[in-house]
Order: structure tokens, then C-alpha cells, then sequence
């Protein structure tokens, strides 16, 4: 697309829908949201930057290959679910950490973990679907 308005506007855009996504995957276990949503609202955004400014920035942005991203995500995600084995109780039970980081405690979750490496495959695995069609669409 050659408009200068969307080319302007676009990695505003892109920045806000990247935020927002980060803010249903943090959201997500406790309300609606989640991995998925908000791994769909980030290739959204890789997706309105690719329009703008082509397939190759948005690839130079992202810096790892998409199915990389994928399966980093997928080895989170078993990950989350093999530590409830090690813990000695049922497969992909929640289990929960409260560490100190600067006299503030912190939780940390197995759950989240999960949700990370769900958002990371859908990201990989649907930018990566994104980046090929928007190539051949634009040659």
C-alpha cells in the first residue's frame, strides 16, 4: 500500500496492538484473554506493518524466523505442563512460586508460562503464514 497516511501511521499502530497484546496475554488467567488472543492481536500488528512497509522490515523487526518463535513456544508450553510431572501431581496442574525481586514479591506461574509459550506459537506459526502470503501477494 503506497499511502503516506497508513505508511505514517502504521508503526504507531503497531506499537499500540503490540502493547494491547501483551496486555491480554498478562491478563488472561485471571479474566478473558490469554495466549491465543493475544498472540492473534500481535500478528495482527506484525501484519498492518508488513502492509505498510513490506515484508522484509517486518522480518528484520521480528529478528528470529518465525517457526523458531513456534518452537520456542511449543518447548514453553511442554515445559509448563513436564514440571507438574516433576512435582509429583497431575499433568498441567498450576503450580505457583512467589519470589522477592527488590523486597516486592512477585508470582510466577506455571500457568503463565503456558499462556507465554501458546502466544509464541501463535505468533510464529501465523506470522509466519502472514509473511509468506504478503510475498507472494506483493511480487
Amino acid at each position: 500500500m503506497k499511502s503516506i497516511i497508513f505508511r505514517t501511521v502504521a508503526p504507531f499502530l503497531a506499537g499500540l496492538m503490540m502493547l494491547f497484546s501483551i496486555f491480554v496475554l498478562l491478563r488472561g488467567h485471571n479474566e478473558p484473554g490469554g495466549g491465543f488472543i493475544g498472540g492473534l492481536i500481535a500478528v495482527s500488528a506484525l501484519a498492518i506493518y508488513g502492509i505498510a512497509h513490506g515484508v522484509e522490515t517486518v522480518r528484520r523487526a521480528i529478528f528470529f524466523h518465525p517457526m523458531a518463535i513456534a518452537g520456542a513456544g511449543l518447548f514453553a508450553a511442554t515445559v509448563a505442563g513436564l514440571v507438574s510431572l516433576f512435582a509429583r501431581v497431575p499433568f498441567m496442574t498450576g503450580l505457583w512460586i512467589y519470589p522477592s525481586f527488590l523486597g516486592v514479591e512477585v508470582p510466577l506461574s506455571t500457568v503463565m508460562l503456558f499462556d507465554t509459550g501458546v502466544y509464541l506459537v501463535v505468533v510464529g506459526a501465523i506470522s509466519s503464514i502472514a509473511l509468506s502470503l504478503e510475498e507472494r501477494g506483493g511480487a
